[in-house]
């Protein structure tokens, strides 16, 4: 009876230890899915990025174009000397599709350039653009979308002709974008270039490629004042994009307070197109 009584107690035991081992197995596993590898850790591969991670602007209402490209003017600098891409061309590409560092998308997924999913595996966000709920990368620090942008180009042919081109020649560039297809507008070429015009970003290509500045005076055409009626499924970043305007712009001309607008609502646009 006492043998019989110890071979059970024995064999209880036994048994609560293999329960265990199995459950600290399951938590393994599930640790393994859940920690974010995919595509951030493929770009962090390239090059890893040190110091502190490129966050959204804690106040975006007070954040200007200035303080986008003083906040990343070197990481687009250190893109060209590992890539070749102009830093005028990186950041003019970044204040317009990312809206000066403040639009909904940027804010929320730390894409400055607008790449969508594709074959992504990494974390995603969904965002009006061309189509109503559109898959778009998603990046824990904004300088690894600066990465992405950079391999984006790099690792595709269609974009090959245009690293032929002189390594500060912002115009090419611009141009050569939108004829390979980066972007559908036609006066994409003209917005990067009046970009990298208005704030002198040519300076970065030249610091790069240690020659002296070249010196460019800026003439910005006559605003032109239209009015738009907003659709259903419009966003006000949306609504800027397209127009070359800024959300802060739109705010500032229509009185209003937050980003909300509402089917039928006119707007005020001033843009320089």
């Amino acid at each position: 009876m006492r043998f019989n009584r110890f071979f059970i107690l024995f064999f209880f035991a036994l048994f609560a230890v293999s329960c265990g081992s199995k459950k600290k197995v399951i938590t393994t596993k599930k640790e393994g899915v859940i920690a974010e590898s995919s595509e951030n850790n493929r770009i962090e591969g390239v090059k890893p990025l040190g110091g502190a991670p490129k966050l959204p602007p804690v106040n975006p209402r007070l954040y200007t174009v200035e303080d986008y490209i003083r906040d990343f003017a070197a990481v687009a600098m250190e893109e060209m000397r590992l890539y070749n891409i102009p830093a005028s061309i990186t950041l003019a590409q970044g204040i317009l599709e990312s809206g000066g560092g403040k639009g909904d998308l940027t804010m929320r997924s730390n894409n400055h350039f607008g790449i969508k999913c594709h074959d992504w595996k990494g974390a995603q966000v969904y965002h009006d653009d061309d189509a109503r709920g559109e898959c778009f990368r998603k990046y824990k620090d904004a300088r690894y979308s600066y990465r992405d942008h950079s391999l984006f180009l790099t690792e595709r042919k269609r974009y090959a002709s245009l690293f032929d081109l002189d390594k500060d020649d912002y115009k090419g560039w611009a141009r050569g974008l939108r004829k390979a297809g980066y972007a559908t507008d036609r006066k994409y070429p003209d917005k990067l270039i009046s970009l990298i015009e208005r704030y002198k970003l040519y300076k970065f290509d030249a610091d790069v490629l240690k020659r002296p500045s070249p010196s460019y005076t800026y003439t910005p055409e006559e605003p032109e004042s239209v009015t738009y009626r907003v659709k259903k499924g419009d966003t006000l970043y949306a609504i800027a994009k397209k127009h070359n305007t800024t959300v802060e712009d739109l705010q500032r001309f229509n009185n209003l307070r937050d980003t909300n607008i509402k089917v039928g609502q006119m707007l005020v646009i001033i843009s320089p197109e």
